[in-house]
């Protein structure tokens, strides 16, 4: 067998690198040459900051922001900086009313860029700032030059690209006319303009009902300030006068130069609003049922067309109207109206009555029976100018219907929507009857019938009285001859006294008109007449108002003695245009006289007042000494106590 060789011994030599076995999953150690990077240092500890030491005694909201820090994040990029920024303002102003008194114009300076901020949180809460906190803290204070920088920035946005941005302009716009009323007047062309430019384009800008209903509502607050500007000037006149803001009274306008410019813009109005009615009213016609919005708008667009005829009425009849608007209106006999407008009127006339007017028991009968009354007050202001003999017919009609309904005592739900809508109409009845011609008769009675059945206490019955006065305003109106008249007037006269019992003394200004009333009627009735006659007729009503007694009873008294001075005065004066003063009627009277709650003065009237009546040979004689020798033994008056009624009283007492 061959042997085998021995393994041979390699020899050792040196490592040059040695050989690290890494585990899987186990984390590498750093290189040896690597450079430490990491840096170490110590915070600086102070006593105080110095930015904490600024703020200590500043005005600062809950998040701990100034004035000057929230108005600079109200231009933040952010849209919800922004809005956080308006409610930190809200909350810095409440807690501390006297930094928006100190920095009022740079807080308006600043939020006034707001208004046409591209996001609508932003602007409603911009709004809801100046509406709540802002204008009313500074109602007293905000002067013609602050609404001067609000109204540049509102303009401006009435014409910015985006439609939501240019709705919101008008909302701010009516803001501040709401709150700072005469500031309308100054703008009032320039807004006009723009309310025109947006109706010409409704069917672009406003096929949402909700933002339709947005622009109408807004003007009608502003077509109202218009009608009212007698009103708002006068106010403010007084309020300038006793606070001496001179730097808005330069402001005010004087006179009425801008009218016909203004004027001018109602008149490019008038049609669209008519054909936005027509078009609303052909479409909710063909609806089963009248949503809510619609009929919103088409309400609104009647309520405008009704303020904008009456502010050209009220200019056109003005004693002194300006020449230059007279030069742009048509003759129409003694009468002048923009031919445009008769024109689309004549459009609206055309459409009443709409839907269906009798079925009032119907939701959607009350509806069209609400808009019919829209157009009939519309009309009765141009009832000089309408020449249709056709609509004239059917308006006279409709008011008989109306008057009826609210005469009659079906309390139905219809009847109480009327509650809120005749006024207008009552208060142009007099107008409507002198005009009413073959109608008259049936007017008259229709409305005796609604005076006698209607609430005393409701607007109504304040109307109501207001167009009888009217009626009888005139001295040709109880000289008349006509029965007819008269026996309508003796209803009105006879039921006065009723209303004043059922008053009591709940509503002193309401029984004021109604003892006003009877007063003008005892003052201008011919001696001797039939209306004289049945004034004295009323003595056996007023025992009550005065007072009465039952026999060996105490005595109950009338609402005469609660009744404020003024009342018990136009009641005493009543008293002298008996022909003939009734003993019963003076018993009450005494009552009253010797009432404790009676105040001295009032008494002395009472004496002075039946004096003149015996004088006038309207009270005889032993009545009155009667009634002298009464109050006598009453108060004990002898001549070393003429203290107690004062020489005044006792001189009228010895006569």
């Amino acid at each position: 067998m061959v042997r085998s060789k021995p393994p041979s011994k390699k020899p050792n030599r040196g490592v040059d690198f040695k050989k690290i076995k890494r585990k899987i999953g186990k984390k590498l150690p750093p290189p040896k040459n690597q450079t430490n990077t990491e840096i170490k240092s110590k915070a600086i500890v102070l006593p105080e900051q110095s930015v904490a030491s600024e703020r200590s005694g500043m005005a600062v909201n809950k998040k701990g922001l100034t004035l000057r820090e929230l108005l600079q994040q109200t231009s933040h990029h952010n849209a919800k900086i922004r809005k956080v920024a308006l409610n930190g303002i809200r909350d810095l102003v409440l807690k501390h009313p006297s930094e928006l008194k100190l920095q009022k114009l740079s807080i308006i300076e600043k939020l006034r860029e707001r208004i046409s901020d591209s996001d609508k949180l932003v602007r409603e809460t911009l709004y809801n700032l100046l509406k709540t906190v802002i204008f009313p803290s500074l109602k007293e204070e905000f002067t013609g030059s602050m609404i001067s920088m609000m109204m540049a920035y509102v303009f401006n946005a009435m014409t910015h690209i985006a439609i939501d941005i240019r709705l919101m302009a008008f909302k701010f716009f009516e803001l501040i006319v709401i709150s700072f009323p005469s500031s309308f007047l100054l703008y009032a062309e320039k807004v006009l303009d723009n309310y025109v430019d947006i109706l010409k384009n409704n069917q672009i800008y406003l096929q949402d009902k909700s933002k339709l209903k947005s622009v109408l509502a807004g003007l009608v607050r502003c077509l109202s300030l218009l009608v009212d500007r007698e009103d708002i000037l006068s106010n403010e006149t007084k309020i300038l006068e006793h606070e001496c803001l001179h730097s808005f009274e330069v402001e005010l306008p004087k006179d009425h130069s801008g009218m016909p410019s203004v004027l001018k813009r109602i008149e490019d109005l008038v049609p669209l609003l008519v054909n936005s009615f027509h078009d609303s009213a052909l479409s909710i016609q063909a609806m089963p049922v009248i949503d809510g919005q619609s009929f919103d708008c088409i309400l609104y667009t009647l309520q405008n067309i009704n303020m904008a005829v009456k502010v050209v009425v009220d200019e056109i009849n003005r004693p002194h109207m300006s020449h230059e608007f007279s030069s742009i209106l048509p003759s129409n006999g003694n009468k002048l109206m923009p031919n445009t407008m008769l024109m689309y009127l004549k459009k609206l006339g055309d459409s009443f009555p709409v839907g269906k007017i009798y079925h009032s028991a119907e939701k959607e009968g009350e509806r069209f029976f609400i808009l019919n009354l829209g157009i009939t007050e519309i009309f009765l202001h141009l009832i000089t100018w309408i020449d249709d003999p056709n609509l004239f017919e059917k308006l006279l009609h409709f008011i008989e219907t109306l008057l009826l309904k609210q005469g009659s005592r079906n309390l139905s739900a219809t009847k109480t929507i009327l509650e809120k809508q005749l006024v207008s109409i009552i208060s142009l009845f007099p107008r409507i009857v002198a005009v009413s011609g073959g109608w008259r008769l049936r007017l008259l009675e229709a409305f005796t019938t609604a005076f006698r059945n209607c609430k005393v206490e409701s607007t109504h019955c304040l109307a109501y009285l207001a167009a009888i006065e009217e009626m009888l305003k005139d001295d040709s109106a109880f000289k008349s001859c006509d029965p007819d008249m008269l026996s309508y007037q003796i209803v009105w006269l006879q039921e006065l006294p009723n209303l004043l019992l059922k008053l009591g003394d709940r509503h002193p200004p309401l029984s004021k008109v109604i003892l006003k009333l009877l007063l003008q009627i005892g003052q201008c009735s011919p001696q001797n007449s039939p209306l004289a006659s049945e004034y004295n007729c009323l003595q056996w009503r007023l025992k009550e108002f005065y007072g009465t007694q039952v026999i060996a009873g105490p005595v109950n008294y009338g609402p005469f003695i609660k009744l404020p001075t003024d009342c018990q005065e136009l009641s005493i004066c009543c008293l002298y245009y008996f022909s003939s003063l009734n003993p019963d009627l003076l018993q009450s009277i005494t009552f009253c006289c010797l009432c404790n709650h009676l105040e001295p003065s009032v008494l002395l009237r009472i004496i002075e007042v039946l004096e003149s009546a015996f004088r006038a040979a309207h009270l005889p004689i032993s009545d009155y000494i009667g009634f002298l020798v009464t109050l006598i033994a009453r108060f004990k008056v002898y001549p070393a106590q003429l203290k107690k009624l004062g020489t005044r009283g006792w001189t009228l007492l010895e006569r």
